[in-house]
């Protein structure tokens, strides 16, 4: 085995209410990318803040690189060579590339005057030790997210950092911007790194990984080479349980034609948009990133501006001008950036549960009663298994995972006849993603249209009754799900030919 350069040992921590992390080991060689796996709320990301210097430790002991270290700061952990690179990337868009790189540890010449041809020139060479071509003075706000994500490797790697945690660092990529990710850790691995990796989407875990440890509810589970488990075994041990269906998809009869799109135009990305949505019917959105799924979604809802087209609800033209509007009519949306989007992060989860259902929740004067209120939040929590210490607690405590169920739970209040969901199980994990397909399941009984877009291909296929499939703005194919596979949906996605769709 290669040198042993973290040894986290004992390792406990609470906060009010809850144990996050029960006396956790963990450890991590150099040269290897150790895979961290585990449900949202197995204490992954509160393990890796020890390490990284986010939160103190109760109890336990840490060493990096042979030396037990007290507790850390972000600062100290920098010192020792850690560095993490956060899901949500910690960026500052209106600076460059090599300003973000040396943000806090700027080269200075004498006199407080920024030393930037020093800075630019170290940027440019640990630039091209990664082999990243990549303009040092390209602002970073004006980079697509995979080289944004190529900016926070460089910025630690110019921190001369050893120890590299990536959480969730694919959730956002193209196949080929994770392949040219993928390119990049092999590198640093050969260079002696040691790589914590945290993700959720298991399947890619078998390009990059050496090895893996498992955690369930703050607790270690397992370790070992990652080839001597199988997925199953993996999912398992993660759950606690075997999952036996990973895509529970209901043959069931759709009903009548609920909804229709017709001639849809909304900017460059929605070009003459086209179909059909049934009762008990859950509608795929494949098609690779760029297609102009999202627009499509937002479009609907009434976030961005309509161009031309109509929408019909049972057979009759409605008017979409807003959100509210879309809402108003039962066409709801769980758009793709739960945070941005989905969520208040600084209201409690009460507030965010009750926010879009306060028509229903308050008396003509226009008061709140609390007693619907807390039969709404907790009927959500109950219904999703969201693990909370307390509806009061703020939305941005609670973990990816559950803040996604938060997102979604929130319109089943409302008597909704189309439910759209943008990337619904990004960045949670098997577990919970079972948990989401379980509720389009239950809104298909109800005889409720479900559209989705996924960038997974595996998702698309396994839920969906019907699948559309869009390229450059418009409509490139649609496929039944006993007529469906991956080359027709790749084509269908990458080779847009006028086949009599939307022509």
């Amino acid at each position: 085995m290669n040198e042993k350069i973290v040894h986290m040992e004992n390792i406990s921590k609470s906060f009010p209410g809850v144990k996050a992390l029960d006396n956790v080991s963990f450890e991590l060689c150099a040269g290897e990318v150790m895979a961290l796996l585990g449900e949202n709320g197995a204490g992954k990301s509160t393990l890796m803040k020890i390490l990284s210097g986010v939160y103190t430790r109760d109890q336990g002991t840490v060493t990096i690189s042979g030396e037990t270290v007290g507790d850390l700061t972000p600062k100290s952990a920098e010192h020792h060579g850690v560095a993490i690179i956060h899901q949500e990337l910690n960026m500052c868009p209106h600076l460059s590339v090599a300003e973000n790189m040396f943000l806090g540890k700027e080269s200075v010449l004498p006199g407080g005057i920024l030393n930037n041809h020093s800075m630019k020139d170290e940027a440019r060479k640990v630039l091209r030790e990664l082999q990243i071509d990549m303009d040092v003075d390209a602002l970073v706000g004006d980079l697509p997210v995979s080289k944004q994500q190529m900016v926070e490797i460089a910025k630690a790697l110019s921190s001369h950092a050893r120890i590299l945690i990536m959480d969730e660092p694919t959730s956002a990529l193209t196949n080929k911007e994770i392949d040219d990710l993928f390119i990049i850790i092999n590198r640093l691995k050969s260079q002696g790194h040691g790589i914590v990796y945290i993700s959720h989407r298991l399947e890619e875990l078998k390009h990059i990984v050496d090895r893996v440890t498992v955690m369930r509810d703050g607790r270690f589970i397992t370790k070992g080479s990652f080839d001597s488990f199988t997925m199953d075994q993996i999912i398992s041990h993660m759950v606690g349980r075997e999952i036996t269906n990973q895509f529970p998809r209901l043959d069931t009869e759709a009903g009548k034609e609920i909804f229709e799109v017709r001639d849809l135009n909304a900017g460059r990305m929605v070009r003459d948009v086209s179909f059909t949505l049934r009762e008990g019917e859950i509608v795929g959105i494949a098609g690779l990133m760029g297609a102009g799924r999202t627009e499509t979604t937002r479009a609907i809802f009434g976030i961005d501006h309509r161009e031309s087209g109509q929408f019909f609800l049972d057979g009759k033209e409605i008017f979409i001008s807003s959100p509210g509007s879309a809402i108003s009519q039962g066409i709801v949306l769980a758009p793709e950036d739960r945070k941005k989007d989905g969520l208040c992060t600084k209201l409690s989860i009460r507030e965010n549960i009750a926010l879009p259902n306060l028509d229903t929740l308050c008396n003509p004067l226009g008061v709140v009663n609390r007693g619907k209120e807390r039969e709404l939040v907790d009927r959500t929590r109950k219904l999703f298994s969201v693990k909370m210490s307390d509806q009061e607690a703020p939305a941005a405590s609670l973990s990816g995972g559950n803040q996604q169920k938060i997102v979604v739970g929130k319109w089943l209040a409302r008597n909704s006849r189309v439910v759209m969901f943008d990337e619904p199980t990004r960045g949670i994990d098997v577990a919970a993603k079972v948990e989401i397909y379980n509720l389009m399941n239950d809104l298909k009984q109800k005889g409720i249209a479900v559209l989705f877009v996924s960038s997974e291909m595996p998702e698309i296929m396994g839920i969906s009754d019907r699948v559309i499939v869009m390229c450059d703005g418009r409509i490139t194919g649609e496929f039944a799900a006993g007529d469906m596979s991956q080359e027709k949906i790749m084509e269908a996605a990458t080779h847009f030919e006028d086949k009599g769709i939307n022509s």
